[in-house]
């Protein structure tokens, strides 16, 4: 696709400059304390919540969610009918979009999608599939769209969670919603919603340790029904890491399922007031 000429851009070229922290360095992970987190957290604890309907005004339903300094906005879009379709579809479709705002990130991103965009929408999309009745809407097509305005870390499981509540907000007809945690696994250690540098830590191995265990988990789950909707898994973590991270995501995620049922009557009651 052609880039916008009509917005201003600024320079390709002009970055920050504490984007190239090497976290390869073995300074760097030896004086990374896994016991003090940045936010003072402890490593089993997620960040607060923060949760609101009906921030676009243009939306059939949407969204807006933080997780500490993670900002997410997602909004839902009346069905229209699935383009360039031959033939009649029994059930109905869900098109995602993710996409990171152009100053969320610590370089600057660009207005189209970039391949980890295109990943995270299909990831997206498998997500809240499970739990729409597309059978309610054949032959139509529901859009949403989430966008990561600030991305502190676990972006994508805020992401899931916003687009679950802005369907429900739009009055889509669903069996649950979807809620989603982070997990960071480095070595021994088990980082519940980590944030952006903690994930970059998870995400790399340290020199001379070719089995080291390090990666990052998100799990989708309809805590209702007791049913994973989608796990994303990367990096090189062991069978018994990724069995104990899904049990610790899956209880997480059941203690979320609360805050986004509560979202939505404090809005149904507001309607009725």
């Amino acid at each position: 696709m052609p880039i916008d000429q009509r917005r201003i851009n600024g320079p390709e070229i002009s970055v920050p400059y504490h984007i190239y922290s090497n976290f390869n360095n073995n300074d760097d992970e030896i004086k990374h304390d896994f016991n003090k987190r940045s936010d003072e957290r402890g490593n089993n604890e997620m960040r607060k919540i923060f949760l609101k309907t009906g921030i676009v005004s243009q939306a059939k339903g949407s969204a807006y969610i933080e997780m500490g300094n993670t900002k997410v906005i997602c909004s839902v879009f009346d069905p229209r009918e699935v383009p360039n379709k031959n033939g009649y579809c029994v059930q109905g479709e869900i098109y995602c979009e993710f996409k990171f705002a152009t100053f969320s990130c610590q370089k600057r991103k660009i207005h189209q999608q970039n391949a980890e965009e295109k990943q995270y929408s299909l990831i997206l999309q498998r997500a809240l599939e499970p739990a729409v009745c597309l059978h309610e809407f054949p032959n139509f097509q529901v859009d949403v769209y989430a966008m990561v305005l600030d991305n502190a870390g676990s972006s994508l499981a805020a992401a899931i969670m916003a687009a679950s509540t802005a369907l429900a907000n739009a009055g889509v007809p669903m069996f649950g919603l979807v809620t989603a945690s982070t997990i960071g696994i480095y070595g021994d250690h088990y980082l519940m919603d980590p944030t952006d540098t903690e994930e970059e830590i998870c995400n790399t191995r340290p020199e001379n340790q070719g089995d080291f265990n390090h990666g990052v988990i998100m799990l989708a789950s309809l805590p209702q029904h007791n049913q994973i909707t989608e796990i994303l898994l990367i990096g090189n973590v062991d069978i018994n890491s990724i069995t104990n991270a899904t049990e610790t995501l899956t209880t997480a995620n059941k203690d979320i399922c609360p805050v986004l049922q509560q979202c939505l009557i404090k809005t149904i009651m507001k309607l009725h007031n």
